[in-house]
């Protein structure tokens, strides 16, 4: 596993570290959308990136780099409690589900691009 390619801040988790599984520490800095932080979208995808072992949280449609948000892992976990299902994502990986409630489907990427 590499390291954290970025540590950032977080606020409280809401969840105790024996229930932190994901394979990056809670202030690894992730990538997710404007939508999802400032608009209260849903995450409906997420990618565990091959190279770098990176997490992206998006919606199901292609974000605009002008949408870009770093925030910590922690955070998301916050937003959204049942990304703690998806800590097992193995690397090169990507889930995605229609509605929050639904289960997630998880596929191998087949370009390692979100």
């Amino acid at each position: 596993m590499p390291a954290c390619p970025a540590m950032v801040g977080f606020g409280s988790l809401g969840v105790m570290d024996t229930t932190w599984k994901f394979d990056q520490p809670p202030n690894c800095a992730v990538f997710t959308i404007r939508g999802i932080l400032e608009h209260g979208e849903s995450v409906l995808r997420v990618t565990h990136d091959e190279d770098d072992h990176g997490w992206q949280f998006l919606g199901l449609d292609t974000p605009d780099a002008s949408d870009a948000r770093i925030v910590g892992l922690g955070e998301m976990v916050s937003l959204d409690p049942t990304l703690l299902e998806l800590a097992d994502l193995p690397v090169g990986w990507h889930a995605w589900r229609r509605h929050v409630g639904d289960s997630w489907s998880r596929s191998k990427n087949s370009n390692d691009s979100a």
